[in-house]
């Protein structure tokens, strides 16, 4: 192959469609080809007019526009373009105009209809618009993770194994053993079928009977665990992962209905989820002193390049790494406990932002606060809790949780508060929104209680949910915060870099990509009333309420996913090759896969911007 077919070759072959197509086929490709140059300002197609050729861009940049004369798209090096009247009647749809020098690979249609005859990946590419070209790159991502593919009945290799909740506590070792079982379900046999009423394990065993010198003959019901925490039996493994990560559960009774399918354990879940998060949990929580926990800290970051190299999505490495963050800070709690005393009056220990999302990675400082009981006596209660709140935010600092910068912190006094001025807070915030307030309290709009009286934040999340569907002014402050952080993509379909300082020539993945998505959908979600935290189920409530199309949703869902994984893979690089992991990115350091895909996903952002600039009629104040 002559050296100018070679240099065609090795450029088309680092873009989609061509990046996955046959060798054979990416020859003849390159064989048939006519290379063509227009100038700035040239009509490429017009509309109507007869084309038998499918373009590719070597260089340059091409506008795309409807019949209309409405700008459609610009499209830059390695996309393509005209194939939507070569899939018709060989008529020009969308005419093409060249909006700089432009060079151009010109393919011939006899070679396009051969392309789409014998190559599935090629058609599927050109079949379908960009979004659903991002759709199709995230599903077969997807495909290839077994934990998000497989049903979590795949684990359950036995029938349950259960006694009545009447039993007494050596019958119910006695089964265990005899049965080889390390959870025994406890069933309430009155009814006409049985009813799941509580679960044994042998951890329950050894910490809640035998530490306890307990009777052999204890009623069972004195020590089982109620109020269980179960999943469906169509769930995936991935899932069931997730929820064993949330609550710090190590079985899982599987339901179908109200019966019981089976019991998975943690050791069923370790088979399958090999980056161990889980194990890393259970470590945390068999430390006896920050020492310890300091040391696990360790192993946090190559779980997470794990869960990256096994193609985990974007919502498992998030909740996984929350799920880590909050075992951390349960922890210390409990340690501070034992340090200070019980406390003196009920509390509530809040995780804000990503953790509270299950969006944290591993680049990320803490942001917490405390509810306290209303019985609160400042001069009787905060020395205790302030005490507490010290130990832990220095633990954490200790771990890697660097401190907030905007001290945003349970040791900030304006943060440990009763329910009651909480709540005051809330209502303050969303009747009597200002400004000034709201850009520093955004992150308190996604809150999580994890330790300690939570039923304190879940009544915060109630009157959110109740309020702020009911003030549009308040909305309208938030949609106006939301856009102020802008995605990096320029007018023409380029990215837009910083221009100064030590991160010059690249642009912030979070910044500009992740924590727009989070904040808009963050607003679509209180309009809804929803009182989800994570961004994906934020997403799935407001579809049940219709405000934005399904279309519109799935873009949301594609762009906030694909955007996550290149940040994470950025971190998860760095972190291997014994950097500093961050967040900003240089262009040139993304395969022409992600380069093309982002700016998919980033004008995904743009669009829902301009959309939510004009649901909640807010106005832009600035730009970051």
């Amino acid at each position: 192959m002559q050296a100018e077919l070679i240099d065609i070759r090795n450029h088309m072959a680092q873009y989609p469609p061509f990046d996955e197509m046959p060798d054979k086929l990416l020859d003849q490709v390159v064989g048939s080809i006519e290379v063509v140059y227009f100038r700035a300002g040239t009509q490429i197609l017009e509309f109507g007019e007869s084309n038998n050729w499918l373009f590719y861009v070597r260089s340059g940049a091409v506008e795309i526009y409807r019949r209309s004369g409405e700008l459609y798209n610009r499209i830059s090096e390695g996309e393509i373009f005209g194939q939507f009247g070569l899939l018709m009647n060989k008529r020009v749809r969308f005419p093409a105009k060249a909006l700089e020098d432009t060079l151009v690979y010109k393919i011939p249609g006899e070679i396009f209809q051969l392309l789409w005859e014998s190559d599935d990946n090629f058609a599927d590419f050109v079949e379908i618009e960009d979004r659903s070209r991002l759709r199709s790159a995230l599903s077969r991502r997807e495909k290839s993770n077994e934990l998000m593919t497989s049903k979590v009945t795949r684990l359950i290799s036995r029938k349950p194994v259960s006694a009545p909740h009447t039993v007494r506590l050596q019958e119910a070792a006695r089964i265990m053993t005899e049965q080889g079982v390390s959870a025994l379900l406890l069933m309430d046999e009155e009814g006409e079928k049985p009813l799941l009423r509580g679960i044994i394990t042998d951890r329950d065993l050894r910490t809640r009977a035998l530490s306890e010198a307990l009777p052999s003959e204890t009623p069972i019901s004195e020590i089982m665990s109620e109020d269980l925490i179960t999943i469906g039996s169509s769930v995936f493994i991935f899932e069931a992962m997730l929820t064993m990560l949330h609550n710090n559960v190590h079985h899982l009774p599987v339901m179908e209905g109200d019966e019981v399918r089976g019991v998975i354990a943690l050791s069923d879940i370790v088979k399958y989820e090999s980056q161990s998060s889980l194990y890393l949990v259970s470590n945390i929580y068999h430390q006896q002193h920050v020492r310890g926990l300091k040391k696990v800290s360790k192993d946090v970051r190559d779980s997470f390049v794990r869960m990256v190299n096994e193609d985990a999505n974007s919502h498992m490495i998030g909740s996984a790494m929350a799920g880590i963050g909050r075992s951390f800070t349960q922890r210390l709690l409990e340690l501070g406990e034992e340090k200070l005393g019980p406390p003196p009056i009920a509390y509530c220990f809040m995780a804000l932002g990503s953790m509270a999302r299950d969006e944290q990675l591993v680049v990320t400082d803490q942001d917490n606060a405390m509810i306290l009981d209303d019985s609160f006596v400042p001069e009787e209660h905060d020395e205790y809790f302030l005490a507490l709140a010290k130990f832990v935010s220095d633990g954490l600092a200790e771990c890697g949780y660097s401190y907030c910068t905007g001290d945003i912190m349970a040791t900030n006094r304006k943060w440990r508060q009763p329910l009651k001025v909480w709540k005051d807070y809330f209502t303050d915030w969303i009747e009597n929104p200002k400004a000034e307030a709201l850009l520093n309290s955004n992150i308190f709009f996604d809150l999580d209680g994890i330790y300690g009286q939570t039923d304190f934040a879940e009544q915060l999340k109630t009157l959110v949910a109740n309020k702020a569907a009911n003030s549009p002014r308040f909305l309208a402050m938030l949609a106006r915060n939301a856009l102020n952080r802008t995605p990096p993509i320029g007018f023409f379909r380029t990215f837009v870099l910083e221009e100064d300082g030590k991160q010059q020539k690249t642009f912030n993945l979070k910044r500009r990509g992740t924590a727009p998505l989070s904040d808009l959908i963050r607003v679509h979600a209180l309009a809804c009333g929803s009182r989800a935290q994570n961004s994906f189920e934020r997403l799935k409530a407001i579809g049940n309420t219709k405000l934005l199309l399904d279309d519109d949703l799935g873009n949301l869902r594609d762009a906030l996913e694909f955007i996550s994984i290149v940040r994470i893979r950025h971190q998860a690089l760095a972190i291997e090759a014994g950097k500093e992991p961050d967040n900003n990115v240089r262009p040139e350091d993304l395969s022409p896969f992600e380069r093309s895909h982002l700016k998919d996903a980033f004008q995904v952002v743009s669009n829902a911007q301009k959309f939510l600039r004009f649901r909640y009629n807010a106005q832009v104040v600035r730009n970051v």
